[in-house]
């Protein structure tokens, strides 16, 4: 009987985490898209109603902003050839019920190898018959202190 049960758990803990590693690997397909402004790769990973929200916070208010996908994929395309943009994730919390997953993942964003800003990306993904699809982003971003 314990066999059983110890066998079961390992089952359990392996799928867990093979699940865990392909919401992983999606949201890192999305970012090697995003740095080098490869929209279809991005799309290969997103859901068509993609839903993309900013939390800005300033001492002058919080806002907080809404694109549209094919907004969000304008801006990357566009993003003249001498401007190189990178988001360092530094770290993901993932938690999975059934066919849906949230990622929460701490990042700096870099321009031109100088940071930015920094916050927080909040992935809600749907497991679309065994793929992984990011369905909504949402973010915060808090700018960096100038040198």
């Amino acid at each position: 009987m314990k066999r059983v049960i110890l066998l079961s758990v390992l089952f359990i803990t392996t799928l867990l985490s093979a699940q865990e590693s392909d919401v992983k690997k999606a949201i890192i397909t999305f970012f090697e898209g995003m740095h080098t402004a490869d929209t279809l790769k991005m799309k290969s990973v997103c859901a068509e109603g993609l839903l993309l929200q900013s939390v800005a916070e300033a001492k002058t208010g919080n806002s907080l902003t809404t694109d549209t996908a094919q907004e969000f994929y304008k801006s990357i395309a566009t993003i003249p050839s001498h401007i190189r943009i990178e988001e360092r994730l530094l770290s993901y919390d993932i938690q999975i019920d059934g066919a849906m997953a949230h990622a929460w993942t701490p990042y700096e964003f870099y321009i031109n190898d100088r940071l930015s800003h920094g916050g927080v990306n909040s992935f809600t993904l749907f497991n679309d018959n065994g793929t992984w699809k990011i369905i909504y982003i949402i973010d915060t971003r808090h700018k960096s202190n100038p040198d």
